[in-house]
């Protein structure tokens, strides 16, 4: 039976619309897809639950804003939405309490530490890494993450030696986006020397690319591909413009069947690391449709994964198994084998 068949058995996508000729140059690298195991990664920055994946309780694994719901840059494509689900921590005692409250309390395994960035797209940590450090002293187990923006190698290595684990920063491969959707006047070239800088510490570097970053268009994320490629990072994570997020008719929502194909030049580009579909990404049929290309693409993991991505690794072979934490760290270790899925619980 081929992929298409299968699809249209999978009840949650029977209204589903897929190309045929993509699905079929899906199925055609069928022996590299299913070789490689899924993660689906429920982070608990929201309450989630679908028919086929259970969620669990929020702060097990949650994101901290250290300017609150505040962004000197405002982009178009976020206009500071992405902050709001994310608690307050708006200094070092305020991060410090909150995160030593919730490992008494609810048993706490790691954190993400965001924040809104200044007007050169830079995020102000140096005085939040003093607790980092004591909190990786105090409680070793912890896995923190961090949002870096743009930086230098001086706060890249300030992180490193704080105890951070995994860094992240949007990668951008075109001029025109970064001046018009970030109202940023810094190059390419800028975005290119953070990414240079983190991977020149031991921490896990995982750049994000965001697909139709250009007002709903596809612009520059081959190159921002080509880029990351150049860097020992240790994951992609590729996360889709949700329109939603921004003023009305600035955007246009990217067709699913484009996403699908930035997905397969990723896992194409990126080949030998682990490309990972992110939280952000438009709802209803185009995330079941989108997620289906993800798990088909040979994507190694996905955040929040919609109704039908279960059925779809099931439909074509691939192993899953699903982790309570950011799709960009991995807290432990769950078996793969097989094609049942090993549940991680809350704490894991």
């Amino acid at each position: 039976m081929s992929w298409m068949d299968q699809l249209a058995a999978i009840e949650t996508l029977q209204e589903a619309e897929f190309d045929e000729a993509l699905v079929a140059q899906m199925e055609a690298r069928a022996a590299k897809v299913t070789a490689r195991p899924i993660r689906f990664s429920s982070p608990t920055f929201k309450e989630y639950k679908t028919e086929e994946l259970s969620g669990c309780g929020k702060n097990s694994f949650p994101a901290f804003s250290i300017t609150a719901a505040g962004c000197a840059l405002n982009c178009d494509h976020c206009q500071k939405k992405i902050l709001e689900p994310m608690i307050p921590a708006t200094s070092p005692e305020m991060l410090d309490q909150k995160v030593r409250d919730l490992i008494m309390l609810q048993n706490l395994q790691g954190f993400l530490l965001s924040g809104g960035s200044n007007k050169r797209n830079e995020i102000r940590y140096e005085r939040f890494l003093p607790v980092v450090e004591n909190l990786k002293r105090d409680f070793p187990h912890l896995k923190i993450a961090i949002h870096t923006a743009l930086l230098d190698e001086k706060l890249a290595k300030s992180m490193e030696s704080a105890g951070v684990d995994t860094a992240m920063m949007d990668m951008i491969g075109a001029q025109e986006t970064i001046r018009d959707v970030y109202h940023l006047d810094r190059p390419v070239e800028d975005f290119e020397a953070t990414l240079a800088a983190l991977t020149s510490t031991k921490m896990e570097i995982v750049p994000h690319i965001v697909i139709g970053l250009h007002y709903g268009k596809l612009l520059g994320e081959q190159n921002a591909l080509d880029i990351i490629a150049r860097y020992p990072v240790h994951s992609l994570v590729l996360v889709v413009i949700m329109p939603f997020y921004a003023k009305p008719g600035t955007f246009a929502t990217p067709s699913e069947h484009d996403v699908g194909r930035i997905f397969m030049a990723a896992r194409d580009t990126i080949a030998d690391r682990q490309v990972l579909l992110g939280c952000a990404r438009p709802p209803g049929m185009h995330k079941r449709i989108t997620d289906a290309y993800a798990v088909m693409a040979g994507l190694d993991g996905i955040a929040f994964p919609a109704d039908g991505a279960v059925a779809v690794s099931n439909a074509i072979g691939r192993p899953y198994h699903q982790e309570h934490a950011c799709c960009s760290i991995k807290i432990g270790s769950d078996g793969v084998g097989g094609t049942t899925r090993a549940k991680a619980s809350c704490a894991a």
